[in-house]
């Protein structure tokens, strides 16, 4: 197994790493006996909910618990009758067909259930538009038939560079206090993704959920792209219009659980708990007040995986990021879990029906997708979370480094600037597993929940406030300002395999976010992003903005994350000096928040080097002590020809990035 061959520690727990990979294996290999491929298998949303068929509707469900089942709205009153009901079929499928003047495009409709001891009304599982009534604020499903939408990004090919992620949510993307729209968004900040440089877009919020508020993360229903953003169309025009601009567009997929809501969700679909859930307290996630889905069940995996093929066919998406992988994994879902040996991947509280699901979800992405993007947020470590089912793994591309902005944040709070030690900095960024590639961030949208602070709410605080105007100089604000961007470079420049940055944070963007609720009254005040303090060439924003922008192409001009080695020459702690290679870039890190070195000589091979990006450049906000102009050459140390050093001048809190040039000799 290649998954030992990475990792000979691992030899103690082949038993178990082999029975996944036998049971992947053998579940494949009985998907395409029976249904001819994986894509084939993941089509319950072609069977199942309203479909216009010939000259008339059918509707289909799957509520085994049920006793009777009808099709309701306006035209019976929001009553079941006779007229409207469904037919039990084998397999617990309840199946109806209606006439075609039944209902029309824009028409709401629901399922009325009745099941030993209850009755409800419930929207299908796969309907693929669901609205909410302004007033009751209850939901319902929309028969939604427009024209065609006519895709224009069927000839738009991508390169195979590194993910650089910009994660972003439609709603809050707006700087009026308000909710913004898929074309809104698609038209005003697809622009600044594009000039930002950014290779991906990573759209939140996508599925539909009862609660605003949720970020997303309490979906009910799983085929329909969230109405309060606009129509499906509509989002259809946005990974279009990305398409078109070159980038790619993945989404947050929220697989790990539910929300708990009866008449908007899955939850007690069909009178039972446990349709597409476990019972009892397992099917109940402990922190976040949801429902756990029940991955050994047949019908829930087709379910699930049939939602990945559907978003990448219907909505062009190249890709996912799963949501709460780890809580997948685990029976204790990771809670209170310190994952510090092998033992604790191993020992029987791994969620075996959940590591068979993401791995046929992962095969199966990559099946209808060449090039397709798979991210696996994931803070255990997992063992061959980044490798194929076939060889014992998960399947994913990257695994997100969530434990990166933890450590960033751990060192800010509770350490003096005097006190970083680089030693510490480097390992805790470059470590990963052998076989993995993991997607690098300093912080994401966890960070700038309110509760929590962005990073540069951490360095600056209320000095935001009154000193982030280019004429008011403040040294807290400097401090700000040369970590927040070091910050950055460091967790760029460390990345094995992409990175990735939250929506307005590359700009320092103020604050939290925190969305409407009535602790808030409500308001839309921080749920939404201030473009303008970029824009204004008066405010600092602009030159963290700048900076950023210079660092991504930077990354892309040398797929940096995709380079394979990182060589360190010196992490001098006493000093806060750091130094290595990646490729013919040389970064180097003086963290000393007080000492600037002169003739800092770094051990490198003989050569030459150009300087091609500082931290302390006047544009970026910096003090442009370092010269742009010069080329550095390297000298012998003491006696020897072939040992070298590199004399460098390194101001305090300042990095720097140069470029190994071609060398004819050591004297050229």
């Amino acid at each position: 197994m290649k998954i030992i061959d990475y990792d000979p520690w691992l030899r103690n727990f082949r038993p178990t790493l082999e029975k996944r990979r036998l049971r992947f294996k053998d579940e494949a290999e009985w998907i395409r006996n029976q249904w001819g491929s994986l894509k084939d298998y993941a089509s319950v949303h072609h069977q199942q909910g309203l479909h216009l068929r010939g000259n008339c509707w059918h509707l289909c469900e799957w509520a085994p618990h049920a006793r009777g089942l009808w099709l309701v709205g306006a035209f019976s009153g929001w009553k079941p009758t006779d007229a409207y009901r469904l037919q039990r079929r084998e397999g617990g499928l309840w199946e109806g067909t209606f006439p075609l003047e039944l209902l029309k495009h824009g028409d709401h409709y629901k399922i009325w259930v009745e099941w030993e001891g209850g009755a409800g009304m419930r929207i299908p599982a796969c309907a693929t538009r669901t609205v909410q009534d302004p007033d009751t604020l209850i939901f319902s499903a929309q028969v939604w038939q427009p024209e065609a939408f006519t895709w224009s990004d069927h000839n738009v090919a991508f390169t195979q560079e590194a993910p650089l992620i910009y994660e972003a949510h439609t709603g809050m993307a707006l700087e009026e206090e308000r909710v913004g729209s898929y074309r809104e968004f698609a038209d005003q900040i697809l622009p600044r993704i594009k000039a930002a440089g950014y290779n991906v877009l990573q759209l939140m919020a996508v599925q539909e959920h009862p609660y605003y508020g949720s970020f997303g993360y309490h979906v009910s229903n799983y085929f329909a792209p969230s109405s309060r953003f606009g129509t499906p169309e509509d989002l259809k025009y946005l990974v279009n219009q990305a398409h078109l601009m070159g980038l790619r567009v993945i989404m947050d997929l929220v697989h790990s659980h539910s929300v708990k809501n009866v008449e908007e969700g899955l939850s007690r679909l069909d009178g039972s708990e446990d349709l597409y859930f476990h019972g009892g307290d397992r099917g109940l996630h402990p922190a976040w007040d949801s429902r756990c889905f029940n991955y050994g069940k047949e019908e829930v995996r087709r379910f699930l995986l049939s939602n990945c093929r559907y978003w990448i066919e219907e909505f062009h998406f190249d890709g996912f990021r799963f949501d709460g992988v780890t809580s997948m994994l685990y029976l204790h879902h990771g809670l209170g879990k310190d994952f510090v040996s092998y033992e604790d991947y191993f020992n029987g509280q791994e969620d075996e029906d959940a590591l068979l699901y993401l791995a046929l979800a992962n095969a199966l992405i990559h099946e209808i997708k060449e090039g397709s993007l798979s991210i696996a947020e994931e803070m255990s470590g997992m063992p061959g979370t980044t490798l194929p089912g076939e060889e014992g793994g998960l399947g994913f591309d990257f695994r997100l480094s969530m434990g990166v902005p933890d450590f960033w944040i751990k060192i800010i709070k509770e350490k003096r600037d005097e006190d970083w030690e680089v030693g510490q900095l480097f390992h805790e960024l470059t470590q990963h597993r052998p076989e993995e590639q993991v997607i690098s961030y300093a912080e994401s949208h966890d960070q700038a929940l309110v509760g929590d602070k962005t990073i540069i709410f951490r360095l600056a605080d209320k000095e935001m406030y009154d000193f982030m105007a280019k004429d008011r100089s403040n040294l807290i604000i400097d401090r700000a300002i040369a970590l927040h961007k070091m910050i950055r470079l460091l967790t760029l420049s460390t990345a094995q395999g992409g990175y990735l940055n939250f929506m307005g944070n590359e700009f320092g963007h103020p604050e939290w976010i925190d969305f409407p609720r009535e602790g808030n009254q409500w308001s839309y005040r921080y749920a939404r992003r201030q473009w303008s303090l970029y824009d204004n060439e008066l405010l600092r924003f602009r030159d963290l903005g700048l900076f950023d922008r210079a660092m991504i192409e930077l990354a892309r001009n040398w797929q940096l994350t995709a380079l394979k080695d990182t060589r360190l020459l010196v992490a001098q702690n006493n000093d806060q000096v750091l130094a290595f290679e990646r490729g013919p870039l040389l970064f180097v890190f003086n963290f000393n928040p007080a000492t600037s070195f002169t003739d800092y000589g770094l051990p490198v091979p003989a050569g030459k080097f150009k300087l091609l990006l500082s931290t302390d450049e006047a544009r970026f906000g910096g003090f442009d002590r370092v010269d742009h102009k010069m080329t550095y050459f390297s000298r012998p140390s003491g006696s020897g020809k072939s040992q070298h050093h590199l004399p460098l001048y390194l101001p305090a809190r300042m990095a720097m990035v140069l470029k190994r040039l071609p060398l004819k000799s050591v004297f050229d």
